[in-house]
């Protein structure tokens, strides 16, 4: 890992506050958030900045100031069921907040290396793990937003010879996950159950979906992988290769509930044209960076569950 600054977007958000996790100890931190988002946490003593993606003054001046020699691009819309009805502001904010954040580098001067987090949304629906090399056909708008990221990216890379490389995670989970996504929302609701704010009934979406599950520590592991050994130009899948039906994962988690739940299916959390699967191969990355998730998914279950517990009970 490079003993120079290193500059993380989005690091108020999930994978970016993992991420500052295994980064403190290396090298000095510059945490970006976004001004009308969510605060950092004061308890992180760190160089916090609100910086405007979308503002390609701001961002060009904050990373003159920060000169750093990595920078970890985390921050950009994360959720697929929003991006259907908020086409143009995800658009804007992966791809136009990646385009200033890379022309920054461009005029810096200073050798920097650039990992941008895209998506395996990117890749067409099939029922086969996907590689690297899959057809490129996102199944709505989400993946539309980050395929338009990943392009750029790697158009930076070849085209115009920085030092950019790029993940393309598939679906993770872990503590401190928002309960937008199911795993967390189902850990939310047991904790709530279990601490009697809500009837021990469940509310899910659609169970039979497959998807590919890595731990969230897992994940940030693999992008400083990458940061210190990816070729530039280069992109890898990070995911465990194994698709899990969101149902198991549910009964996983409910197995360590600490009462009995029912569970209630809403047709309010269904998605519109939800995939059936969506399952990775990491053949790359392990190949060439030997990198492969360590957690296994119970664990991630459980410490999600445990999380939810504690934050259910602080009040929050």
């Amino acid at each position: 890992m490079t003993m120079g600054t290193i500059l993380v977007t989005g690091a108020t958000g999930f994978a970016g506050g993992h991420l500052l996790d295994g980064l403190t100890d290396h090298a000095p931190v510059v945490a970006w958030y976004r001004p009308d988002g969510r605060p950092p946490d004061a308890g992180r003593h760190l160089d916090w900045r609100p910086v405007n993606l979308l503002d390609p003054a701001a961002v060009a001046d904050a990373v003159e100031e920060a000169l750093p020699e990595a920078i970890y691009h985390v921050a950009g819309a994360p959720q697929i069921d929003t991006s259907w009805g908020n086409v143009v502001p995800h658009l804007r904010t992966n791809l136009f907040g990646t385009h200033h954040v890379l022309e920054a580098v461009k005029q810096l001067g200073n050798p920097c290396r650039v990992l941008v987090v895209s998506s395996a949304q990117v890749y067409q629906i099939s029922d086969d793990p996907l590689d690297e090399n899959a057809p490129l056909i996102p199944p709505n708008p989400y993946g539309v937003s980050k395929l338009a990221q990943d392009l750029l990216a790697m158009r930076a890379a070849q085209a115009e010879q920085l030092d950019v490389v790029v993940a393309r995670p598939f679906n993770h989970a872990g503590p401190r996950q928002s309960s937008a996504f199911a795993v967390s929302s189902f850990a939310r609701q047991i904790a709530r159950i279990e601490a009697g704010l809500e009837p021990p009934v469940i509310t899910v979406g659609n169970l039979d979906t497959r998807r590919d599950m890595t731990d969230v520590r897992d994940v940030v592991e693999a992008y400083q992988l990458m940061m210190r050994d990816a070729p530039a130009g280069r992109a890898y899948n990070i995911c465990s290769g194994r698709a899990w039906k969101i149902g198991d994962l549910l009964e996983e988690l409910l197995h360590f509930a600490r009462l009995q739940i029912t569970i209630t299916v809403d047709p309010q959390r269904m998605r519109p044209n939800d995939v059936p699967v969506v399952q990775g191969d990491a053949s790359r990355i392990r190949a060439e960076l030997g990198w492969e998730p360590k957690i296994p998914v119970e664990q991630t279950l459980s410490d999600t569950l445990e999380w939810w517990r504690s934050e259910t009970l602080a009040g929050r």
